[in-house]
């Protein structure tokens, strides 16, 4: 198994120019880790980057199924880590080894996906419009277009997905996918679990030959290391899954420069639940424990946690209220990931206590013990107060749901309307209540980028359907989604040939199709080849 050093791995070698270091700290004990990490310096992000341009001289030139191959040898080498990947992201995180176990399961899979829809060959998204050359008045050209790698990428990883959204997480999966070496600026909460990472993709790399540039992993605690980074001209796009603020000051810096990238920043929701008075009458015990159960999955440490509940005030309402409190006092609360979150929580919670209008029905407190926690909380407000005070749609990332009380329909869809972007929103409801559930889910639809029907919005498939993404400030670019396989688009672009011979075209575009994938040709889908 690989030794940890504490060191960035900069196009495949260990390097520890920074004298500033930090070390991991165990969230169950608040125990600091013996190992110090060197934040990356100037000079080693400078390297890293220059490294991934030479890659990418190299790589954009690969055949897909190149490239199809790493993605599943990084998943062998992965899972070649055995039980020391677990026990180290355990350590760090606090998540435990059966979440952690499945969150492995999670990446790999992605991998070997994309490694399949590289195969498959679709995902270039071949056109072609053939010339007619006796068109009147002018003659039409011949025009083909396809999708081709973007280039050198930067990817941020998160602090609640260790694996998932991590060092080869979903990010860096769709962006080796399309073709483009990646830059890891590793999340300093958990950073051996990053070095381990680095170790594994660092032998796949060796084993297929690839360019050592191909991957780099920074370490850093700082503000600088990130924000050098995201500024360095070598890079074509950022991928980022972390808070509003954390995400917005990237997505400014990238801006700022010379030449503007794109910044794909997943950040922060609230992922409204509306919650039907049929739904309540039929079935709120259920109703009750299924959203305390998602709305604590993880200590609520999830993007797609349920924070803002609508309901209509009726007969049932208060009822289901207090069983809802019940039930999220009753639970335990876990383990948050560091003391970053913690505060942060708290200070987020306690402003939203601030508010005239907002009542406590339980929680709304730090857990005194060793461990970084705080209590599953419940608090109120009334819909004329949440249209009328924006703050209270802050994300309290952790256990907290916010109830919001309507008093009617008009009230519920104002309330509707008043919504920021999200990532999600859920409706429950009953057959007979279908027709406002339909108008409600045609607000919502505006607001968010995935609505469901009597669910919770807690665990995101990775499919070709999936959109996670949404409106801003759930994200920077509510076109793309950063979960699923069609991810792989935010670091692509598109390249149109215009009366190409055939010999000089890709061999996605040619007549031929030696690829035998699925193309349009004048307007009709086939894998025919051209005459």
């Amino acid at each position: 198994m690989p030794t940890l050093t504490g060191s960035n791995y900069i196009a495949g070698e260990a390097s520890s120019l920074g004298t500033s270091t930090f070390t991991s700290v165990n969230p169950r004990t608040r125990q600091l880790g013996d190992l110090p990490f060197h934040n990356a310096t100037p000079d080693e992000i400078h390297r890293a980057v220059t490294a991934a341009v030479a890659a990418f001289e190299q790589t954009r030139h690969y055949p897909t199924a190149r490239l199809a191959d790493f993605l599943d040898r990084a998943a062998y080498e992965i899972n070649a880590l055995g039980d020391e990947l677990l026990q180290t992201a355990d350590m760090e995180t606090g998540l435990g080894l059966p979440r952690l176990t499945g969150e492995r399961g999670r990446t790999t899979g992605q991998l070997q996906a994309f490694a399949a829809l590289l195969r498959e060959g679709t995902y270039v998204e071949a056109i072609i419009d053939t010339a007619q050359p006796d068109r009147q008045p002018a003659p039409r050209p011949d025009i083909r277009r396809m999708l081709i790698p973007i280039g050198p990428v930067g990817v941020f990883s998160a602090s609640n997905f260790p694996f998932a959204f991590a060092v080869a997480g979903g990010d860096t999966a769709s962006a080796w996918a399309a073709g483009c070496p990646v830059v890891v600026k590793g999340h300093p909460g958990h950073p051996a679990t990053s070095e381990l990472f680095a170790h594994a993709i660092n032998r796949a790399i060796l084993a297929l030959g690839f360019p050592s540039g191909w991957f780099s992993l920074l370490q850093g605690n700082t503000i600088e290391v990130g924000q050098l980074l995201t500024v360095h001209p070598g890079l074509e796009a950022i991928g980022f899954t972390g808070s509003l603020r954390a995400g917005r000051a990237i997505y400014d810096s990238a801006a700022r420069r010379e030449r503007p990238i794109p910044v794909y920043a997943e950040m922060g929701s609230v992922n409204p639940v509306v919650i039907l008075p049929q739904a309540i009458a039929t079935r709120a015990e259920a109703l009750a424990e299924g959203l305390a159960a998602s709305a604590t999955l993880g200590s609520g440490q999830f993007c797609t946690n349920p924070g803002l509940v609508f309901l209509i005030e009726n007969d049932q309402t208060e009822s289901f209220i207090n069983l809802y409190r019940d039930k999220m006092a009753a639970r335990a609360p876990g383990v948050l990931l560091n003391e970053q979150i913690e505060r942060g929580l708290e200070h987020a919670v306690a402003d939203t206590q601030s508010r005239p209008a907002v009542h406590t029905l339980t929680g709304g407190l730090v857990v005194e013990g060793d461990a970084f926690c705080y209590a599953n909380t419940v608090l109120r407000t009334t819909a004329a107060d949440f249209i009328a005070d924006q703050s209270l749609q802050t994300e309290h990332f952790g256990p907290v749901t916010l109830i919001v009380v309507c008093q009617s329909r008009a009230e519920l869809e104002s309330a509707i309307r008043a919504l920021h972007g999200n990532l999600t929103a859920t409706i429950h409801a009953e057959v007979a209540e279908i027709d406002l559930a339909e108008a409600i889910f045609s607000l919502l639809r505006e607001k968010v980028g995935r609505l469901l029907w009597n669910g919770f919005p807690t665990g995101v498939e990775v499919v070709h359907a999936q959109q996670h993404g949404g409106p801003y400030p759930a994200t920077t670019a509510p076109a793309t989604t950063s979960v699923g396989l069609t991810s792989i688009r935010r670091f692509q672009r598109p390249v149109a040939y215009q009366n190409m011979p055939d010999v000089l075209l890709p061999d996605a575009l040619k007549n031929a199709n030696p690829l035998g994938i699925w193309r349009i040709i004048d307007n009709q889908f086939t894998r025919q080849p051209l005459a």
